[in-house]
């Protein structure tokens, strides 16, 4: 199995470690009396008359049936953050939260520590409409066993442990029969859980919670080959998803495995995506590729998307298979790129910057829902703070003497084999010579023959590796081709040609004795591309290489074309700024004409993704 690089990888790319600091300082702003709130209330450790107009409202409000669930979210975030770069203040604030947490335990019996009534998961199993409370309690179970995993803290696991005791004694009072009818309400990550304190503790009462929260009512009819998705919750069903993962890894039981690859088959390779990777309207999964009568107003939900780019991971590291990268490269970039932490030039009075937007329309001339930083704490508020906590995960690779890059960001990673360490360097050339960035920007101008070489934005993309070792090591080192190439890609080893291929379900693989200075460049041909709808070839949307670009307009519009493909009716606009090449692009021959720009770039503007084409 595929071992996740993170803990150390160091990332220099800039737009990335915009939203890692973005993300950091929001997370700090959130003031810990606010993040406590609803635990203290419920362990009768708030004692105040009225309630803080300050303080987080939305599902996080303490009448809401779902309210502290975004803590747990928060936990996770920090830890992530904690393990990329040793974050002091972020594990200083866990700290003093994770006391007060023990404090609500103590106060509660020793036991239950969580933002709700114990009475609420009763209710449920009499029958009684309450609002997920096993999906709001894993978020405070997830928050911790990531504390403890990546910031080392015991209490965490402590809390957690003694919580597990409450769960134990409650689930085993329930016939099987009667324990289905509640794993049909939705449960979150459980099985995720009892399946990473299985692993963390050995303690049987895990294995047992592990079989019990097995949900046959989903599983079986998946290994069956059912199409159980169609109109069904997307985000109910992939966590428990992800809890099969978990247990395949932690069991080594195979069936667990199965019902993953049922699940992928089901929700992914029969059903389709939209061009940007992602799925669902209004939450649910859509038929299968027929996706033309689902684009609405709430498309694509942040947390399916999060969570569904976890699932690709899992199934990546298990078989090698680059189609899994290609899907999370479409997911981050027109995803939680496009959906989380916006900024930029501003839209007829609109902010410069945008925090989340829970879903992505896809509806002809509509726009981004931006959520405040303190008026919603939906689910997706959730998920957005682990996205962006840690943009250092899933570049690099290791199996045993192989090394695997899976995506293409400046950064640097540190690698052992056989007792050597070796340090591979990524950058991206663009080819622009000038650092020049902006109007105010008096660096040095030295004249170059890049500058003229390359007058219009180049149709490849370059990436260079530097290798930098002790001692000279034999290895291998694979690159990943993405599905977007436009032709042959090119790998030259210190500027000699080394292979060329347009072949992407696989990797390109290079294997020699490498020294220390070693170079590896590789091109990756990059173009303007017309993606279909699956089940209306006259309408599909315009992606450049990842990035998918949306057109500028408040009303929905048809491209009238000349008898030519799709992608001939736009052009470069505005290409160059300073030092940087562009991506925007118009349309040549409609009238009015429609401007087009990257979907992660659009903040306030109306748009339009999907467009319909008639020739002649």
């Amino acid at each position: 199995m595929l071992e996740l690089k993170g803990k150390k990888v160091t990332l220099h790319e800039g737009e990335l470690l915009r939203r890692e600091e973005a993300n950091r300082q929001y997370l700090m702003k959130l003031e810990n009396r606010y993040l406590l709130r609803n635990y203290m209330l419920e362990a009768g450790r708030y004692s105040s008359r009225g309630m803080d107009p300050n303080a987080m409202g939305g599902w996080e409000d303490p009448s809401c049936q779902i309210r502290g669930h975004f803590l747990g979210h928060w936990l996770s975030a920090a830890a992530l953050r904690y393990q990329e770069v040793g974050d002091r203040e972020l594990k200083a604030k866990t700290e003093a939260i994770l006391d007060e947490l023990l404090l609500c335990q103590k106060d509660n019996g020793g036991e239950w520590v969580c933002p709700i009534p114990e009475k609420y998961l009763y209710w449920i199993g009499k029958g009684k409409n309450i609002w997920a409370p096993q999906y709001n309690i894993h978020k405070l179970f997830m928050g911790l066993i990531d504390v403890y995993r990546y910031m080392e803290l015991e209490n965490a696991l402590q809390i957690a442990d003694k919580l597990a005791d409450w769960f134990n004694r409650w689930s085993s009072s329930y016939t099987r029969e009667e324990f289905d009818n509640i794993l049909d309400i939705e449960t979150g990550g459980m099985l995720e859980v009892w399946a990473d304190l299985l692993e963390i503790t050995g303690e049987e009462k895990y294995r047992a919670l592990l079989e019990r929260y097995y949900r046959g009512r989903l599983f079986d009819p998946l290994l069956e080959g059912k199409d159980v998705l169609t109109n069904m919750h997307a985000n109910t069903t992939i966590p428990e998803i992800l809890g099969c993962a978990r247990a395949y890894e932690v069991t080594g039981e195979e069936k667990w495995m199965q019902i993953v690859q049922c699940y992928w088959k089901c929700a992914v390779t029969d059903r389709g995506y939209y061009v940007t990777g992602g799925q669902t309207q209004g939450e649910i999964w859509t038929p299968m590729k027929k996706l033309k009568a689902r684009l609405g107003d709430k498309n694509q939900e942040h947390c399916t998307v999060y969570n569904m780019i976890r699932l690709a991971e899992f199934l990546f590291r298990h078989t090698k298979d680059p189609k899994y990268m290609h899907y999370i490269e479409y997911n981050m970039r027109n995803g939680i790129m496009a959906q989380t932490y916006h900024h930029g030039v501003p839209w007829k009075g609109s902010p410069w910057t945008g925090l989340l937007t829970y879903f992505l329309p896809m509806k002809a001339g509509s726009k981004k829902d931006w959520a405040g930083e303190m008026d919603s704490f939906f689910c997706c508020h959730g998920t957005m703070v682990q996205a962006n906590a840690a943009w250092n995960r899933n570049i690099y690779y290791q199996d045993g003497q192989t090394l695997y890059v899976t995506m293409y960001a400046d950064s640097e990673a540190v690698f052992e084999m056989g007792g050597h360490k070796i340090k591979l360097t990524q950058r991206q050339d663009y080819m622009n010579g000038s650092l020049m960035n902006s109007s105010e920007n008096s660096v040095q101008q030295t004249v170059n023959e890049i500058t003229s070489t390359y007058a219009n934005k180049p149709d490849f993309r370059k990436y260079v590796f530097t290798m930098h070792l002790d001692e000279k090591l034999e290895y291998r080192l694979c690159l990943r081709i993405p599905d977007w190439v436009a032709k042959q890609a090119k790998v030259y080893v210190n500027n000699e040609l080394k292979a060329e291929t347009d072949c992407t379900d696989e990797f390109l693989s290079l294997e020699r004795t490498w020294k220390n200075g070693d170079s590896v460049v590789l091109l990756l041909p990059i173009k303007l591309s017309f993606i279909p709808l699956p089940d209306d070839p006259q309408t599909g949307a315009f992606r450049y290489g990842p990035d998918v670009l949306a057109g500028i307009t408040e009303v929905e519009r048809v491209l009238k074309l000349d008898g030519q493909d799709p992608e001939s009716e736009l052009s470069a606009d505005t290409e160059r700024e300073w030092g940087t090449f562009r991506t925007f692009y118009r349309t040549e021959n409609q009238d009015p004409g429609i401007n087009f720009k990257k979907l992660n770039e659009i903040g306030y503007e109306p748009y339009q993704i999907y467009f319909k084409v008639k020739k002649g």
